[in-house]
């Protein structure tokens, strides 16, 4: 299976997940294979709003129904989430508008906006706009990125694969870090 069959057949399905965990290098990746002619660029904004909103609002109900108690029974989360919470009281709209564009904290914040226990129709409405807002930005900006990288090489079919795997590595590096790094700050309960 070629590059373009694999990303042609996986890359909306690669996109909605991706976006529903974290998202950003994945969208980066579709908006780039859009440029490139693998996917639609319209349905990869509306793939990565999907996974990003769906993912949103369930962090959101999980913290509302959860949260107090998860946050109560690990002090020192709840300790770093006060500085959040205490900016969501603040600014409510804005901080739910523009979350998702804080790299790392994208899935923490609905989860505390959850516990806060902000009306869920606000939060929908908002989170909405937000979703649909950064699925335009970063596809786009990845849309535009495959344009600049295309104009810098104009052979770039013989990059693809390449430039392809070191986004993917580069995303998978972030994640990893950030996953090693929130471990060692865990506190544990005994």
């Amino acid at each position: 299976m070629s590059l373009e069959e694999l990303v042609s057949t996986y890359g909306y399905t690669a996109i909605t997940i991706g976006t529903f965990l974290e998202g950003e290098t994945i969208l980066v990746i579709g908006g780039f294979s859009a440029h490139r002619g693998f996917l639609e660029l319209p349905w990869v904004i509306v793939c990565a709003f999907l996974g990003s909103f769906i993912g949103d609002q369930a962090y959101f109900y999980i913290g509302r129904f959860r949260g107090e108690s998860f946050l109560n029974k690990r002090p020192h989360w709840k300790a770093k989430s006060a500085k959040v919470l205490e900016l969501l009281h603040r600014n409510q709209s804005l901080l739910i508008l523009g979350a998702r564009f804080l790299y790392g904290i994208r899935t923490v914040t609905p989860f505390l906006i959850g516990a806060a226990k902000i009306s869920p129709v606000k939060f929908f409405v908002l989170d909405m706009i937000g979703a649909l807002v950064w699925a335009t930005v970063i596809g786009g900006l990845g849309y535009t990125f495959g344009a600049a990288f295309e104009a810098i090489l104009p052979n770039i079919k013989h990059y693809e694969l390449l430039f392809f795997i070191a986004l993917a590595g580069i995303g998978l590096a972030f994640w990893l870090f950030r996953l090693l790094t929130q471990k060692r700050t865990r506190i544990p309960l005994d």
